[in-house]
């Protein structure tokens, strides 16, 4: 069996050697059809368009993608191609709610807000939304939910985000059709009914948000502050957005050792199940370096701070920091 996988998959690789004869690893912007023309399976990351163009005519017939979203994946041709594909649904959630923990702990500390008087909208509530929302309960804050296809009755309209919430923030997969279509949900119209000039924070997907719209609402006073893990147009960011954005960062939210491996796991397993292999054993998280230590302050696990100041030095280098990214930790080791 012959498996190529995207090369910035980490800790990944020793496991798919015991099952596999041949393992291939490409960066996964690059991978051709050529590529995977006599692969078995192909793992991927976002990066990495799975469709016909890439497909047709491959010996592939599994295809797992190590995220949660899989907007990336052509599903109508898949089902037609007959090959099985997977995502990894909640495999991060723990690591994007740790990256909004620290925003709003930053929020506390640098611009000085008080979190027990701050009312924080959160729209969707899936796998990341519901741990954000334990987050900001936990914080002391007061919770809208907005997540209309589940609708549940303790969750609110948008409307009622938009007039009360002094933070909004996005948690949505990317849709386009029906009722419940995503793309742009925080156009120039949402920003024009905003109430309370909240702060709006986005790690779902770029194209949630419209970008220009967000910095056209920054610019005339409709949002106080932006914090951007994802963006329209990635890597190609817009810049002036950039300059005006408080916290931005690379699309890593989710990029924690912690949230890898739950991926990495996933895949195999699923690998495992399609192809009926023996399964190699779990794949762990690397310990926290020696000598941290560790006060209770969660910033000192992770502080977003420092990857937005990364990005602005170097905007250019957005997908080089991505891909190079050094995977944090979500929780301490017991022996620290």
């Amino acid at each position: 069996m012959k498996i190529v996988v995207d090369d910035k998959i980490p800790y990944i690789r020793e496991k798919l050697s015991l099952l596999a004869d041949e393992v291939r690893c490409l960066p996964g912007a690059d991978i051709t059809a050529a590529d995977v023309h006599d692969a078995d399976a192909l793992i991927v990351r976002t990066r990495t368009r799975c469709d016909e163009q890439l497909l047709a005519g491959s010996r592939v017939q599994f295809v797992a993608t190590a995220t949660i979203g899989f907007d990336h994946i052509d599903t109508a041709y898949m089902l037609r191609a007959g090959i099985s594909w997977t995502n990894c649904p909640g495999c991060n959630s723990g690591s994007v709610a740790q990256y909004v923990e620290g925003v709003l702990l930053l929020l506390q500390q640098c611009k000085g807000v008080s979190l027990r008087d701050t009312t924080i909208g959160i729209v969707g509530c899936g796998h990341v939304g519901s741990k954000v929302r334990n987050v900001a309960l936990r914080l002391g804050m007061r919770v809208l939910v907005c997540d209309p296809p589940l609708g549940h009755a303790d969750m609110v309209a948008l409307d009622v985000i938009e007039r009360e919430a002094d933070v909004v923030t996005f948690h949505v997969p990317l849709t386009d059709d029906g009722l419940y279509a995503t793309r742009h949900l925080a156009d120039e119209d949402f920003f024009h009914r905003l109430s309370r000039v909240p702060y709006i924070i986005n790690t779902s997907r770029g194209e949630v948000v419209d970008n220009t719209s967000l910095l056209a609402a920054l610019q005339n006073g409709k949002v106080r502050d932006a914090v951007l893990d994802v963006w329209e147009n990635e890597p190609h960011i817009l810049l002036p957005l950039l300059e005006r954005t408080w916290i931005a960062t690379p699309h890593i939210a989710g990029y924690s050792a912690d949230g890898k491996v739950n991926a990495d796991n996933m895949v195999v397993d699923a690998l495992c199940h399609h192809f009926h292999l023996p399964h190699p054993g779990r794949i762990v998280a690397p310990p926290l370096p020696s000598g941290f230590v560790y006060t209770g302050n969660p910033l000192e696990l992770y502080n977003p701070m420092t990857d937005s100041e990364r990005l602005k030095a170097d905007p250019s280098g957005f997908e080089r920091q991505r891909n190079h990214y050094p995977l944090r930790r979500e929780q301490v080791d017991e022996k620290v």
